[in-house]
């Protein structure tokens, strides 16, 4: 296939999918909710068969759409898996640079904390932290063996920002949680000597949200990366 014909075919694919996209806001679909047949499709948007079927596939990488063999196509659920896996891959193509990209990540996963500080300790009022109680009692136990505690760590920091009603940030900060354990593999770091540190402070923090201080709660914050952050530091 010549350049040409090629750069050809990726703009009519482009065409195609933007106007699958106007058409599910148009007629205000919902995740889950079919799309029209592909012979609708090729009929409501004069396009040909092939060039939906593209446009499908394109959409579908991206999670906006579903198909589901022998049911259909749906809208899809929009989630920041596409955007997790370019993250992983950005970080792990280049071995060298594995370990800038895992800082990077650190970096924006503490803005993230930081800057929904406020609304975290708002959202804590009067809330039922009692399934969070138990996991920074697991997390703290796990610490002083030694052992990980990521499952526990993520469904923490997820909950907490769910119960702020934000649920872009939610998803974004379980989105870089996914992308910091997918990289961290790549690079030969051990597990900080004072991991309890980080354990403890997840108790510090929700302690912090039930006493509405907003400050102590960016401190605990602060000291729940300070010992990864120091061994990346380390690891220069």
């Amino acid at each position: 296939m010549s350049s040409t014909t090629s750069r050809a075919s990726r703009m009519r694919r482009s065409t195609t999918a933007s106007q699958i996209k106007q058409l599910i806001l148009s007629r205000n679909l919902a995740p889950g909710d079919p799309l029209p047949t592909e012979a609708e499709l090729c009929e409501t948007l004069d396009v040909s068969r092939s060039s939906v079927r593209e446009a499908i596939r394109t959409l579908s990488t991206l999670d906006i759409v579903t198909v589901r063999h022998g049911h259909g196509t749906f809208v899809g659920e929009m989630s920041l898996a596409p955007m997790v896996e370019t993250l992983v891959f950005r970080g792990v193509i280049n071995p060298e640079g594995s370990l800038d990209a895992l800082r990077e990540v650190v970096e924006v996963r503490l803005a993230l904390d930081l800057s929904m500080a406020e609304r975290v300790v708002e959202a804590s009022r009067g809330a039922d932290y009692s399934e969070l109680d138990e996991m920074v009692e697991a997390m703290v136990d796990k610490a002083s063996r030694g052992a990980r505690f990521l499952e526990e760590d993520r469904h923490f920091h997820t909950a907490l920002f769910e119960a702020t009603g934000n649920h872009l940030a939610g998803q974004l900060v379980g989105a870089f949680w996914d992308v910091h354990t997918a990289v961290l593999p790549q690079l030969d770091i051990d597990q900080p000597d004072d991991i309890h540190h980080t354990a403890k402070a997840h108790g510090d923090m929700i302690a912090a949200a039930r006493a509405g201080d907003v400050e102590a709660y960016r401190q605990a914050v602060i000291e729940h990366y300070r010992p990864l952050q120091r061994v990346l530091a380390e690891s220069r």
